[in-house]
């Protein structure tokens, strides 16, 4: 089943509402820019029930775990494990880097822009990470190195501007 999954497909299971971002990753067109943008508008919602940072860092790390697994099962029904629709990766990852990330728009906007960037480019090591490890694992690993280098971009403009 590697065509656009279905509305029923979503709802059949759990781990399908999950993998595909709550159904953002039904988009036609440019899924995981449209899963990154339902993640950067929810952020300050699945922020705000968390009472410290570590708490809320804590449900990241469930959340990767998690979703490592939802991929793991809505990608072998569609039949590709890292098939467009699924973007939890694009989830967690994000809202990883909104955490650190300055408040104000201009810094969420450049979070949301070089996250997307680093995400589709896929620069060493993350091109090689997402060729070789074909399982849910991977899949949310290679965003999670996409989410690593717009950090890093983001620690050095606020060291420079600071």
């Amino acid at each position: 089943m590697s065509e656009r999954p279905t509305l029923r497909f979503l709802f059949a299971h759990p781990a399908h509402f999950l993998a595909l971002g709550f159904g953002s990753g039904l988009a036609p067109r440019a899924p995981g820019t449209f899963g990154t943008l339902a993640a950067w508008l929810l952020y300050p919602l699945v922020r705000m029930p968390f009472t410290s940072e570590w708490s809320f860092l804590l449900f990241l790390g469930w959340g990767f775990v998690l979703g490592a697994f939802a991929i793991e099962v809505a990608g072998r029904r569609l039949g590709e494990i890292d098939h467009g629709s699924i973007v939890w990766d694009e989830f967690i990852a994000m809202w990883l880097v909104q955490f650190f990330t300055p408040s104000g728009w201009i810094w969420q906007i450049a979070a949301f822009v070089l996250f997307r960037f680093f995400d589709i480019v896929k620069p060493p090591p993350i091109r090689q990470v997402d060729a070789k490890l074909k399982h849910g694992l991977g899949v949310m690993l290679d965003d999670l190195l996409a989410a690593g280098y717009s950090l890093i971009v983001i620690a050095i403009v606020v060291r420079m501007l600071g």
